[in-house]
């Protein structure tokens, strides 16, 4: 079972990191890993994604403010969030796939299997 730590209320402009490991599988048996988010009233939406080879994905509204990392040692995948700002604001879920659905990273729900059950973050003054 995925896990999600890290969340917090943070001032606009400030920074947070999020963490997720899994009880279950290492995080290296995982085809690819990668970050959701809902806020209130709003559907759910890809953030970052990661392949195991490294390749990256990220939604155009976070591009140059996340970054996804994964370290297979700690078992653990990250997600460095600088200069938030209050749209940031969500239930942060992470989610991942033992097998390969499309020959692809993307940010589509359907094709992550297992999903951890969130973290909130809010970023308000």
């Amino acid at each position: 079972q995925l896990v999600e730590s890290g969340g917090a209320l943070v001032q606009p402009g400030g920074s947070l990191r999020l963490s997720c490991s899994d009880s279950e599988h290492t995080t290296s048996s995982f085809v690819y890993m990668g970050w959701f988010r809902q806020a209130p009233g709003k559907e759910r939406e890809g953030v970052a994604a990661i392949d195991r080879d490294g390749t990256t994905v990220y939604a155009n509204s976070v591009r140059g403010r996340f970054t996804i990392s994964q370290d297979n040692a700690k078992n653990t995948l990250y997600l460095q969030m600088n200069s938030l700002k209050p749209e940031d604001t969500a239930i942060y879920f992470c989610a991942a796939a033992l097998v390969r659905a499309v020959p692809i990273l993307t940010l589509i729900e359907s094709d992550f299997a297992y999903w951890g059950q969130g973290t909130q973050v809010t970023v308000s003054s």
